[in-house]
């Protein structure tokens, strides 16, 4: 645990030396400046703006949930959620990095089986990745229309928009059709590393290998059971569609609040984009994802390093730091409910 504390606390110290340069980059008096002027209408229209978001992610995981057999309330979905929200912001990685324990928080509120919670967090979160390549794709259209040139930055984004895709489909494409081969190099790889760790904790028994091999294998059904169900899978695309707009009208209402506002394309572009950045080892990419949004606003929008940094960080207090802190909130009491509930 000591381990872990000291692990989260280096990754947000990171994250700061980063936020911290580039303001200081940027220009900490402009910035300021920019921050002071914003309308406090605005600002709380940011904060309405994200918790619909959160609620339109925390339905999509309610639809998987009932596609699973493992139904809950939905407002209890939405709070797992973003339990799940927080998980992914505390942990290097962003969604990867936190996606075990947001699938035991999903497993303990369904009162089901880990990999249940983990087929779950999985599908949503590939869900997610679907229309976010289709707002790339037509906010990169539009914006390399209206370019004078092709930029460094904007060949930059036209990089990414062509990983997310072509690339990580293509990957998870191949990891599906070679499930096999997967499943059986993690038994090879996690068997033996699970046998040294019970060397050092000999009151600790790992589980067999057949024991992994049968909940890799309760994985992969879960995953083609919601594949499969036409219906589930067109409810979360909806839901995770609607949740993106949310998404890029919290940033477009950040701009419009300190006095900068800017096409609808350009967001539609920039936030899909700069969620790439999550994957660097910071907490939920705290930091990176700041550094891309403001590299990609201006240079795709006439406005200020200043004026686009104060409304990034306006947008990434609504969709960042409110979920974490509410996440972290209902994590806690989660975690508090499974310590206390009788054993069978």
């Amino acid at each position: 645990m000591d381990g872990n504390r000291m692990a989260t606390v280096v990754g947000f110290t990171a994250a700061l030396a980063v936020l911290a340069g580039l303001v200081w980059l940027v220009g900490i008096d402009e910035t300021l400046a920019a921050l002071a002027t914003a309308d406090p209408g605005a600002l709380l229209a940011v904060a309405g703006i994200a918790i619909l978001w959160l609620v339109s992610w925390g339905l999509a995981l309610w639809t998987v949930l009932q596609a699973l057999g493992a139904p809950v309330a939905p407002h209890t979905a939405v709070l797992v959620f973003v339990a799940a929200v927080f998980s992914n912001n505390v942990t290097p990685f962003g969604q990867a990095g936190g996606e075990p324990l947001s699938a035991l928080l999903i497993s303990t509120a369904a009162d089901s089986e880990y990999e249940t919670g983990l087929a779950a967090i999985a599908t949503v979160d590939t869900v997610h990745f679907l229309p976010s390549v289709g707002y790339a794709i037509v906010g990169f259209t539009f914006v390399a229309a209206g370019a004078v040139q092709l930029t460094r930055n904007l060949t930059f984004a036209a990089g990414a928009v062509a990983a997310l895709a072509v690339g990580i489909p293509t990957i998870a494409v191949l990891g599906w059709r070679h499930r096999d081969r997967v499943q059986a190099a993690v038994i090879r790889g996690v068997v033996p590393a699970l046998a040294a760790l019970s060397s050092v904790m000999p009151r600790w028994s790992p589980p067999s290998a057949e024991n992994i091999e049968a909940r890799i294998e309760g994985f992969f059904s879960a995953i083609e059971r919601i594949a499969t169900d036409r219906r589930t899978v067109l409810q979360t695309f909806g839901l995770s569609a609607f949740g993106w707009v949310c998404l890029s009208a919290s940033l477009w209402t950040s701009l419009y609040a300190v006095g900068a506002p800017v096409p609808v394309e350009v967001v539609l572009l920039v936030v899909p984009v700069g969620s790439i950045a999550s994957v660097v080892p910071l907490p939920g990419g705290s930091g990176a994802i700041e550094t891309v949004l403001v590299t990609l606003l201006v240079s795709t929008a006439p406005v200020s390093a200043a004026l686009a940094t104060s409304a990034v960080l306006i947008h990434r207090v609504g969709s960042y730091l409110l979920p974490t802190i509410i996440g972290g909130g209902v994590a806690a009491a989660l975690s508090v409910d499974q310590a206390t509930s009788p054993e069978e």
